[in-house]
């Protein structure tokens, strides 16, 4: 296998916050769930500064705090970078990767999780304005500061992530990969991963539901062969959907985003699986609707 870096120390399974502020839940039920998944061994958390309205890191943080013990446990990672229309703020919604930007969003992110630092801080978006130069120098003075260790990118090209990465280290790439979107697979975007060592995170490795309750065709396709291959096999559909992502040489991080722990549980019971070419082909066969030539 491909030899991917992980300095961050990110779990093999990423815990995705993006709709927490829709569950409802209490700052001890949050925290249930915060415990639930790093004793299944999820350790990682994926989060936005505009997730939930621009709320779900204070909630996360609320339900920290309870038991601050915790903290040194996991891994908290944010992204920053897309700009919403607010009162006596921007009227537009735009993409703003500035030094100055980037100081208020992760100074914002720090009093939200009631932390001293983030483990990770990703661009959200390809900004058509960014500066290579002036992010470059603006991670490495968060970096220096101690207030965020990890950097990384979130839906660049190739083409984008490049010059950036040849002027700071960078550490991750969080795309959408899974079997209903397979682009990345075959735009170079996980053949960079792979060539630069750089670890991908795959959002949304379930289609969004799609892959399980989508009704369109290649969804209806991709779910029949998806649990037919699943009962041959004695796995749970997640199971095997992680593990055929975590087949791909750039060994992809699956961030779901589920109040079931039982999803967490079936997506961690992948790590020791190892799909064999045909049986992976298999897969993207279904989903891409035609035969390799």
């Amino acid at each position: 296998m491909a030899r991917m870096h992980n300095p961050a120390g990110l779990s093999p399974v990423v815990a995705g916050a993006w709709r927490l502020a829709e569950w409802g839940w209490t700052p001890q039920q949050r925290l249930a769930w915060i415990e639930g998944n790093l004793e299944l061994g999820v350790t990682s958390f994926d989060h936005a500064d505009l997730y939930g309205g621009c709320g779900v890191e204070a909630l996360f943080g609320e339900a920290l705090a309870l038991a601050p013990q915790l903290r040194p446990r996991l891994q908290i990672l944010s992204h920053c970078g897309v700009r919403l229309p607010a009162p006596g703020g921007p009227a537009l919604r735009h993409h703003d990767t500035s030094a100055a930007h980037l100081r208020a969003s992760v100074e914002q992110s720090l009093r939200h999780f009631r932390t001293d630092h983030l483990d990770m801080l990703l661009i959200h978006r390809p900004d058509a304005l960014m500066d290579v130069d002036e992010l470059a120098d603006t991670f490495e003075a968060l970096r220096a500061s101690g207030k965020v260790r990890h950097f990384g990118v979130s839906n660049f090209a190739p083409a984008q992530l490049a010059p950036l990465h040849r002027r700071f280290a960078l550490a991750a790439h969080q795309v959408e990969c899974s079997p209903l979107h397979l682009d990345p697979l075959h735009d170079g975007t996980l053949d960079q991963c792979q060539d630069l060592g750089l670890r991908p995170m795959a959002w949304s490795p379930l289609a969004g539901g799609r892959l399980f309750t989508g009704q369109d065709d290649t969804a209806r396709r991709t779910r029949a062969t998806l649990q037919a291959m699943a009962d041959e096999l004695g796995l749970a559909p997640i199971t095997l959907v992680v593990a055929w992502l975590r087949r791909h040489p750039s060994q992809p991080l699956p961030i779901l985003g589920s109040r079931r722990i039982e999803v967490a549980r079936e997506a961690m019971a992948a790590l020791p699986l190892r799909l064999d070419a045909e049986q992976w082909y298999r897969l993207w066969t279904a989903a891409a609707g035609r035969e390799l030539p």
